[in-house]
C-alpha cells in the first residue's frame, strides 16, 4: 500500500525557512509518507500472494486502500472512520496503524499519533515508513535527538525507497535544533539523491547564505530560480545572495520578476525597504 506523493505545483506558496516549518512541509510530509511496511516485511520471508491470506487480511486490506484515498482527498474523519474497519477486521495490520498515526497528525491529536506509529513499529521493526513519520512527529514536538535517531532508522533499511525525504526532514529538522553544520550535509546528500526537490534547494542555498558561503548558495537558488518552481520566497532569497555576490544585473532581474508577478509579497515590502540583511 504506497500514498502518492503530491505533486510540486507552481501554486505552492511556501519553500519554507528551516527555523519555521510551516503547513505546507507538513502536509507535502504526510501525504507523502507511503506505507510500505508489508512490502519490506516480504522481503524477509516468501512473497506473499492473495490466496495465501485469510479471509480478514483481506478485507483489511480493501478497507485500507479506501481510508488511503480518502486521506489523500482530505476527508481525513472519513479516513479515520474506515481505518477503525480495518483494524477491527485485522488488529496485526502495521500498515493500517502507520496511516493511523498520519491521520491524527493532522486532526492535531499528538497522543493518538505517537501511539499509532509505535504500534506500527511494533508490528514491524523495519517499516521505514513508520519510522520515518514518527521522527517528523517528534521534530514537531521539538524532540530534536529522538527525531534524528527515527531518521536514522528510516534509512537503515536497505529496501527503503525515499531516503531523500528522510535526508530532507532529517536536515530540516537538524536546522531547527540548532546543528546547522549537520544540517547542511543532510541536505546535501538529500539534494544529490533528488535535485529537483524545491524545498530541499530553497533550505540548502538559505544555510549556505547564512553562513556566508554566498558563491554556493548562488548555485543552488540560481537553479531554483530558473524554473517553474520560483516564488516569492525564492526569488528574495536569490536578490540577497547577488547583492552579496555583487552581480547587479542578476539582482535586477530577481528584483523586477519578484515585483511584477508578487507585488502584494511582504518580500516585495522587503525589497522596496532594501532590507537586505533582514
Amino acid at each position: 500500500m504506497r500514498m502518492a506523493m503530491v505533486g510540486r505545483s507552481r501554486s505552492t506558496a511556501h519553500w519554507l525557512a528551516a527555523a519555521g516549518l510551516a503547513s505546507l512541509l507538513a502536509s507535502t510530509l504526510l501525504a507523502g509518507c507511503a506505507t510500505q511496511a508489508s512490502q519490506q516485511q516480504a522481503s524477509t520471508i516468501d512473497m506473499v500472494t492473495p490466496s495465501d491470506e485469510p479471509e480478514n487480511r483481506k478485507r483489511a486490506r480493501i478497507r485500507l486502500e479506501l481510508a488511503t484515498g480518502y486521506f489523500q482527498e482530505g476527508k481525513t474523519e472519513v479516513a479515520l472512520d474506515e481505518l477503525k474497519q480495518v483494524i477491527a477486521a485485522d488488529p496485526t495490520l502495521g500498515d493500517a496503524y502507520n496511516l493511523r498515526g498520519l491521520v491524527y497528525m493532522r486532526l492535531g491529536d499528538n497522543r493518538e499519533a505517537e501511539e499509532s506509529f509505535r504500534r506500527a513499529i511494533a508490528i514491524n521493526p523495519r517499516d521505514a515508513n513508520a519510522h520515518h513519520n514518527y521522527g517528523w512527529l517528534q521534530c514537531q514536538l521539538g524532540r530534536y535527538p529522538e527525531s534524528y535517531r527515527s531518521f536514522d532508522q528510516a534509512m537503515a533499511n536497505p529496501l527503503y525507497p525515499d531516503k531523500a525525504k528522510s535526508l530532507m526532514t532529517l536536515g530540516l529538522c537538524q536546522a531547527r535544533g540548532g546543528l546547522r553544520p549537520e544540517a547542511e550535509r543532510s541536505l546535501t546528500r538529500a539534494y544529490e539523491l533528488d535535485a529537483g526537490n524545491p524545498i530541499v534547494g530553497y533550505n540548502l542555498a538559505r544555510l549556505l547564505y547564512q553562513r556566508g558561503d554566498y558563491e554556493r548558495a548562488q548555485f543552488y537558488i540560481r537553479r531554483l530560480n530558473n524554473s517553474e518552481l520560483a516564488n516569492a520566497e525564492t526569488l528574495w532569497l536569490g536578490i540577497k545572495v547577488e547583492n552579496r555576490m555583487n552581480d547587479a544585473e542578476a539582482m535586477a532581474q530577481l528584483s523586477d520578476q519578484l515585483r511584477k508577478r508578487y507585488p502584494q509579497s511582504r518580500e516585495r515590502q522587503s525589497l522596496d525597504r532594501k532590507a537586505f540583511d533582514e
